[in-house]
């Protein structure tokens, strides 16, 4: 299957805010196809994408009291709440006394949980949408966009 070319339409090559704004809309794009594809991925496993992302920020082998779970996941303690009670239901976390203060529960995800986690962590990681690109080209995509992403996460990044 032949690739499509760069398209000839569009900002000139001189025309920096005109190829920003191209390659922006272009991002957008892509991380809404991805997006898209790991929710339907994710729905069929029977999860919402939220109760996803908290099952993959809890780590299987160290419990985590909700509040702070809530805190990795930049939420209110009510919300999450919910969260747990829906992994919970399907069996893939408990709430368990913490050790470290008899007052807390602490969240553990089973082993139910573990299988499902890493199966969560494949969606989220999938990478249909660059099965055309050649290594040496994953190699200069993954360059740029460590390089637009300021070595990872520019200040601020993920906050609000």
């Amino acid at each position: 299957m032949a690739q499509p070319a760069v398209p000839t339409e569009g900002p000139a090559v001189g025309d920096r805010s005109g190829l920003a704004g191209d390659a922006v809309r272009r991002i957008l794009h892509i991380a809404a196809a991805m997006r898209h594809q790991q929710d339907e991925e994710i729905a069929r496993l029977g999860l919402t994408p939220a109760a996803a992302r908290a099952l993959v920020e809890l780590d299987p082998d160290r419990p985590l009291p909700a509040r702070d779970l809530a805190g990795q996941l930049r939420c209110d303690r009510s919300n999450v709440t919910a969260l747990v009670d829906r992994l919970e239901q399907a069996g893939l976390v408990e709430r368990r006394v913490d050790p470290a203060d008899r007052r807390q529960k602490a969240l553990v995800v089973t082993e139910a949980g573990r299988r499902v986690r890493d199966r969560v962590r494949q969606a989220m990681s999938d990478s249909r949408l660059l099965a055309g690109l050649t290594i040496a080209e994953l190699a200069t995509l993954r360059e740029l966009v460590w390089k637009v992403s300021d070595g990872g996460c520019p200040e601020g990044c993920g906050e609000g």
